[in-house]
């Protein structure tokens, strides 16, 4: 396998065992009929402190999941691709901030679902490509805001019904933001441009001494 291949598929490694854990809590649950919403955020309430770490992992039902399948995959496929040498450090930011922000600043009730997540990514990938100005990682962010530049509206709450999570939206994107500066320094960067380091210079001419005049003292015959 080539290398790039090889980091293809290594790169959607992750967002794959991602994925699997969800549907598999989620068939979990179905099966047992068992209701698992307590997992997730409840705001500014100490019961709903461990779903600032465990939110992302519960869906109200099958087609919840379905739907934040895709996003999720192929954002994070993006972030684990781009800038795989800080994925692992991104990637729990994003997911533990989306979850503490909307701890904060949630109305009451349960809130759960990755899609705080898929914001933070989509922000932070946005972000990202337009302060690090580096061709290939802003071809990502124009990427991003054709498919997904619609979510910004879902982060209102005039655009939303009243059982979606616009805070959860609006927490994962303040918390991509965020990465986006504080990891700005770190990762992938814009190529320095490569000057010529010598010049070319005017030739250099050695002055030439004039040989000596010699008087003829001695009178000529």
């Amino acid at each position: 396998m080539k290398p790039e291949t090889m980091r293809i598929v290594l790169a959607g490694f992750s967002p794959f065992i991602v994925l699997f854990i969800l549907y598999m809590i989620k068939v979990t649950e179905l099966a047992l009929n068992l209701d698992v919403s307590h997992f997730g955020v409840y705001p500014l309430q100490w019961r709903g402190v461990v779903g600032i770490f465990t939110h992302p992992l519960i869906h109200s039902d099958m087609d919840h999941l379905l739907a934040n399948s895709i996003p999720l995959f192929f954002l994070s496929w993006c972030l684990f691709y781009f800038y795989r040498d800080l994925a692992y450090l991104i990637f729990p930011t994003l997911w533990i901030g989306s979850g503490l922000f909307t701890f904060i600043i949630g109305k009451p009730g349960w809130h759960i679902g990755a899609s705080g997540v898929i914001y933070g990514l989509a922000f932070f990938l946005f972000f990202s490509g337009v302060l690090r100005r580096h061709k290939p990682l802003m071809a990502i962010s124009l990427l991003v805001t054709f498919l997904y530049g619609s979510l910004v509206w879902q982060m209102f709450p005039h655009f939303v019904k009243a059982n979606v999570s616009w805070e959860g939206h609006l927490s994962g994107a303040i918390a991509g933001v965020i990465c986006a500066f504080l990891f700005l320094n770190y990762g992938p960067q814009k190529p320095e441009p490569i000057e010529d380091e010598e010049e070319e210079s005017e030739p250099e001419y050695e002055e030439v001494e004039s040989p000596p005049q010699v008087r003829d003292d001695e009178p000529k015959l």
